[in-house]
C-alpha cells in the first residue's frame, strides 16, 4: 500500500505543480484587477471550448511530444540535451530543401525523404555532443546550447541568402524565409482544422519509442548505463557508444519536429531571426513535457497535450482579459519553474524512500531492535575480485 500511494504521489507531483504555478499566476491577475476565474475560463475555453481549438491544441503539443520523445531517451542516458531548439532548425532545413529541390517528385515519396533526412540531420546535429561527452568529456548541457546558437546563425544565413525566398530577394526588406512548398508535398489535414498527420505520426512513435526502451537491448543497455555507467561498463557494455546514440537518437527526434512543422503547419521555413521564430520554443517545452511525464514516452503524450492547451489557451486568455502579453510569457515560464522543481523534490522523495528501505533491510524496527554481533574471532567469509 505505502509503495502504491509513493507511486500515485510522484506520479500527481507534476499536476499538482502545475496548479501551484496557476495559483501564483493567479495572484499576479489580481494585480493586474482582473478575475482569475474568468481568466482561466478563457484559457480552458480557449484550448478545448470547441473542434478547431482541439484541433490547434494538438497541432502545438506535436513538435513538443515529438521533441519530449527524445528528452526521454537521452534523459534515460543520463545525459541532458538541451538541444532541441537547433536540432529542431536544422532537421528543418534539410527537410525543407528536399521539397525545393525534388518539386517534380511525387508528393508522398518528398514527404517521406523529407522525414528521413530530418531524422538524419537533428541525429547529427545531437550526436556530435554526444561524441564530446563520450570520448572528450566535454559537458553536454554546455555543447547542444552551443550547437543552438551555431544552428541559429546557419538559419539566419541560409533563409537570408541561398535559401531565400525569390519573390523576397527582390524586395528592398527581405523578409527571411524560404518559398513555399507545393501543395502535394503538405502533409493531409483534418478539413477544416488545422490538424495535420503529423499529430498522428507523433502518437504512434511515442508507442514505438516506448518498445524501444522498454523491451529491446539498445532501450535496455541505453538505461543502464543512465543507472549505473561504471558497473555497465563491468558488464561489458560499451558506455561511450550508449552515450552517443542517446543524444544521437535525441536529437533525431528534435529534427523530425522541425520537419513536420515545416510541412504540416508552416509550409516554408520563416524566423524573426532567434530559434524561437521558427520553433515557436519547443525545443525547450518539449523538456518540460517530458518531465512532467516522468520521463516516460507514453506519460510524455497528455503531458504534451496539457502544455499546448497552455500555449494557446494563453493566446485567447490575452485576447479575453487584455492582460499583457509578458504575463503569459511570465505564466508559461511559471509553469516551467514548478513543473523541474516537482522533479527535483520526486527525486529526494525516491532517495528518502530508499535510505529508509535500506534501514529496514538492515534489521532494526527501532532503537530496541536487537543487535547481532559477531565474534571477533569468528572467520569471516573471503571476497572474491
Amino acid at each position: 500500500m505505502r509503495a502504491w500511494l509513493d507511486t500515485l504521489i510522484d506520479a500527481l507531483l507534476p499536476l499538482a505543480a502545475t496548479l501551484l504555478a496557476l495559483l501564483v499566476g493567479a495572484v499576479m491577475l489580481l494585480f493586474l484587477k482582473v478575475n482569475p476565474v474568468v481568466a482561466y475560463k478563457a484559457l480552458l475555453v480557449g484550448a478545448f471550448g470547441s473542434t478547431n481549438a482541439i484541433a490547434e491544441t494538438l497541432v502545438k503539443a506535436t513538435p513538443l511530444l515529438l521533441v519530449g520523445l527524445g528528452i526521454c531517451i537521452s534523459f534515460q542516458g543520463n545525459v541532458i540535451n538541451i538541444g532541441g531548439e537547433g536540432q529542431m532548425i536544422v532537421g528543418a532545413i534539410l527537410g525543407t530543401l528536399v521539397g525545393l529541390t525534388l518539386t517534380d517528385w511525387p508528393g508522398w515519396l518528398v514527404i517521406t525523404l523529407a522525414m528521413v533526412a530530418g531524422f538524419i540531420g537533428g541525429a547529427i546535429w545531437g550526436g556530435i555532443p554526444g561524441v564530446l561527452k563520450a570520448y572528450f568529456g566535454v559537458n553536454e548541457i554546455l555543447s547542444t546550447v552551443m550547437m543552438n546558437a551555431i544552428a541559429v546563425q546557419l538559419m539566419n544565413y541560409l533563409l537570408r541568402g541561398p535559401m531565400i525566398d525569390p519573390a523576397q530577394a527582390a524586395m528592398a526588406s527581405k523578409i527571411p524565409q524560404t518559398a513555399r512548398l507545393p501543395m502535394d508535398f503538405r502533409l493531409p489535414r483534418l478539413v477544416p482544422t488545422r490538424l495535420h498527420l503529423g499529430a498522428l505520426i507523433a502518437l504512434i512513435l511515442a508507442f514505438l519509442v516506448y518498445i524501444f526502451l522498454w523491451r529491446t537491448v539498445w532501450g535496455y543497455r541505453i538505461r543502464a548505463v543512465g543507472k549505473n555507467p561504471h558497473a555497465s561498463r563491468y558488464a561489458g557494455i560499451n558506455v561511450k557508444r550508449y552515450v552517443v546514440l542517446a543524444l544521437l537518437l535525441s536529437g533525431a527526434f528534435a529534427g523530425l519536429a522541425g520537419v513536420i512543422q515545416v510541412y504540416g503547419v508552416n509550409y516554408r521555413m520563416i524566423t524573426d531571426g532567434s530559434s524561437t521564430g521558427f520553433t515557436g520554443g519547443a525545443g525547450f517545452n518539449g523538456i518540460v513535457a517530458a518531465l512532467f511525464g516522468n520521463l516516460h514516452p507514453i506519460g510524455t503524450i497528455p503531458a504534451s497535450i496539457l502544455f499546448g492547451a497552455l500555449l494557446v489557451g494563453a493566446n485567447k486568455m490575452q485576447r479575453v482579459v487584455q492582460v499583457p502579453s509578458a504575463l503569459i510569457t511570465a505564466l508559461n515560464g511559471l509553469v516551467v519553474v514548478f513543473v523541474v522543481s516537482s522533479e527535483i523534490w520526486r527525486r529526494k522523495r525516491q532517495r528518502r524512500r530508499l535510505s529508509s528501505d535500506q534501514s529496514d533491510a538492515g534489521g532494526g524496527e527501532g532503537e530496541d531492535a536487537p543487535v547481532q554481533e559477531s565474534p571477533a574471532d569468528e572467520p569471516q567469509p573471503e571476497v572474491q575480485g
